[in-house]
């Protein structure tokens, strides 16, 4: 990538012929490691671009695709490692059954399945020619589209995703909250980073979080009100992105969420569904007149909800820039909203939107395979922790692995316990703690860690690696994460593509609404304490940073540098496992990607090890307690969505446990 250092026997900058030096890289790595299964140097790396099988659905009315163009590859941090491949498992037996454990609104409960009742897991990818958007609502799909079908580039198409997803999925993501941004330049190869995260009030402190006797609160008494609630990002994220990239006016990206906020649109059952299940929801009150009847009941599904407050919001913001939501009236109107909050006041100040900044940082990527994978450095954990779990099974043969056999289960679920294991104690943002990032996804370290996994028992609890002196000095964080968050990818007519995740944290975020959409409560994601036994939490709270994350939007090259895969997901630090599972389910087991999404859920932080309910899965219950797993079956609600870009075009897939879709030209 232009600009940017490339470790190859040290840091060089690469000038050119990325394809080659790709290549060259993998025999070199070949011939220095034992086990290496790779295909020759000299032969095409492009087993991803192969045309997907089994049932298609044909987006409405594509239009022919125009000539290709080579382009220039991106050029990226070269990794790669490898170890001898486990020996095969025994077949699983039947499972027991198992109590799924209550659901817990502070710890992010259990979702249902999509809308109208059972999903569809077998439904085939959608495809089209030139240009895709996949997002979680068919509404916000479709303005995304027309933005597109206007001429639009892929980050314009991202805006007018996100905010009509602002409106028709409040309580997930919005203006009132942040996210992450990868964007790919075709024309370039260029790969950027936005990171749009919330900060910390300037009079944040890192007991914040604790009672009067210096213990921890519980995570239900402090998610809603204006305590939790961090600097919004997203918009001025939005704005820096736009600015780069966008090809339309601003204020036209706002249009098709101003027309449905002023005529309405349907609550949809899943929306419905999570307004009864909110405790808070009904506390603060311009949340109770928006949502709920008269009699406090909530509005049913299928009822026409307007949101004039939001158009006249999004109209003030598409007419003067994201400076209307940062200072201003505005701007007051959300600081009295927090510190007056009846629960829970909070501290922010106008001052402290004012100082707001997007932080563009570097693309963390790193070779799987045959394979170019980029993903978002810290705050956030998806980008390293996701490469990790890559990168540990680098040298395992999971291709000859049935995909949700016991022997895969087994494989990523302890590649996943150590990559959280060392999540847990180093993660956090970089301008505050000394964060490992290169050493931690370095392949000579991951090979090391992958030499930890038994082939017939689980590891039990994972210790982190251990790189210096200050590693004793840190204390590790286990906070649950926020599992309200939706993911969107854009692909253009140009080829260029937008990765984006963005969130308000749990549930309708602090439950305030302001002018339309609801504040954040993204502060729970820090650390409640600040240290455990005389030792500090990385990702402890402190006036201006940014809390960690799980958010893991991630691009995919193959080997001649093209575009092949933009995927990512809502699930608080379970988006990692889901996101891990979905590449190695596309990448390793040559699944379409609608496919891929689809495949059952196993997860592991490093603690249990979760199965999806209600999914063949849940039948390795027996068989992975037979190695030692602590095995609990539950709803694993992901909200996946992904374009694969094929010979043919595009393929996208929407998973079919939320509400999202698919749709191109």
């Amino acid at each position: 990538m232009p600009g940017m250092p490339t470790r190859l026997e040290g840091r060089i900058r690469l000038a050119g012929g990325w394809r080659l030096v790709f290549l060259a890289c993998v025999a070199a790595a070949c011939l220095a490691l034992a086990g290496c299964a790779r295909q020759p140097a000299g032969e095409p790396a492009d087993q991803a671009a192969k045309p997907e099988a089994g049932k298609t659905r044909t987006a409405a009315k594509p239009a022919a695709r125009p000539e290709k163009v080579k382009k220039p590859a991106p050029r990226v941090e070269k990794k790669i490692s490898t170890a001898p491949p486990p020996a095969p498992r025994p077949a699983p037996r039947p499972a027991k059954p198992r109590p799924t454990p209550p659901a817990d609104e502070g710890r992010g409960p259990p979702e249902p399945l999509a809308a109208g009742g059972d999903a569809d897991f077998n439904q085939p990818p959608v495809l089209a020619k030139r240009q895709m958007v996949t997002a979680a609502n068919p509404l916000a799909a479709r303005a995304g589209l027309e933005i597109l079908r206007k001429g639009g580039s892929a980050v314009d198409a991202a805006i007018a995703t996100q905010m009509v997803l602002n409106l028709v999925e409040p309580q997930s993501s919005g203006i009132g909250g942040g996210g992450f941004l990868l964007h790919y330049a075709a024309k370039s190869g260029k790969i950027e980073t936005y990171d749009g995260r919330e900060t910390a009030p300037a009079a944040s402190t890192p007991d914040m979080f604790m009672d009067m006797d210096g213990k921890r609160r519980k995570m239900f008494e402090v998610l809603a009100g204006g305590l939790p609630v961090g600097v919004p990002g997203l918009l001025a994220m939005l704005g820096m992105a736009h600015k780069e990239h966008g090809k339309l006016p601003w204020a036209e990206l706002f249009g098709p969420a101003i027309r449905l906020a002023r005529d309405g649109f349907a609550i949809s059952p899943r929306l419905n569904r999570l307004i009864q299940r909110s405790r808070h929801l009904k506390t603060f009150g311009p949340a109770t007149a928006y949502f709920f009847t008269p009699d406090g009941v909530p509005k049913p599904a299928g009822t026409v909800l307007i949101n004039r407050a939001l158009a006249r919001t999004f109209r003030l913001i598409a007419d003067q820039g994201p400076k209307a939501f940062y200072q201003g009236d505005l701007a007051r109107e959300m600081v009295a909203a927090i510190t007056g909050a009846p629960h829970n006041p909070g501290r922010m100040t106008v001052e402290d939107l004012a100082a707001y900044r997007v932080v563009k940082r570097e693309p963390l990527c790193s070779l799987y395979r045959n394979w170019a994978v980029c993903g978002m450095p810290p705050p956030t954990s998806g980008g390293v922790a996701t490469l990790q779990i890559l990168g540990i099974l680098q040298g395992m043969d999971l291709a000859k692995v049935k995909p949700g056999s016991a022997r895969a289960v087994h494989l990523l679920t302890q590649a996943s316990r150590l990559a959280f294991a060392d999540r847990n104690l180093y993660l956090a943002d970089p301008a505050f703690a000394s964060v490992p990032t290169s050493r931690l996804i370095d392949p000579g370290y991951l090979a090391s860690r992958a030499k930890l996994i038994p082939d017939d028992a689980s590891l039990g609890k994972a210790a982190p690696g251990k790189f210096s002196r200050r590693s004793g000095r840190l204390a590790p964080d286990d906070a649950p994460g926020a599992p309200s968050t939706t993911h969107l990818n854009v692909v253009d007519k140009a080829g260029n593509a937008v990765s984006m995740t963005s969130s308000i944290a749990h549930a309708f975020g602090s439950k305030l609404m302001v002018r339309g959409f609801m504040l954040n409560n993204h502060m729970t994601d820090f650390s409640f304490l600040p240290g455990r036994d005389g030792r500090l939490v990385a990702n402890r709270v402190e006036p201006g940073k940014r809390p960690r994350s799980s958010m893991s939007p991630t691009l995919v090259f193959d080997g001649s540098g093209k575009l092949v895969l933009a995927v990512g997901s809502p699930g608080g630090p379970r988006i990692i496992g889901f996101v891990a599972k979905t590449l190695i389910a596309a990448l390793d087991w040559k699944l379409d990607i609608q496919a891929a999404i689809s495949l059952p859920h196993f997860i592991n932080r490093n603690g249990p090890t979760d199965l999806e309910k209600g999914r063949p899965i849940a039948e390795l219950l027996g068989a992975l307690e037979d190695l030692g797993h602590r095995v609990r079956v539950r709803n694993l609600n992901s909200g996946l969505h992904a374009i694969r870009v094929t010979p043919a075009g595009l393929s996208g897939g929407a998973d079919p446990r939320r509400e999202g879709v698919a749709l191109g030209d």
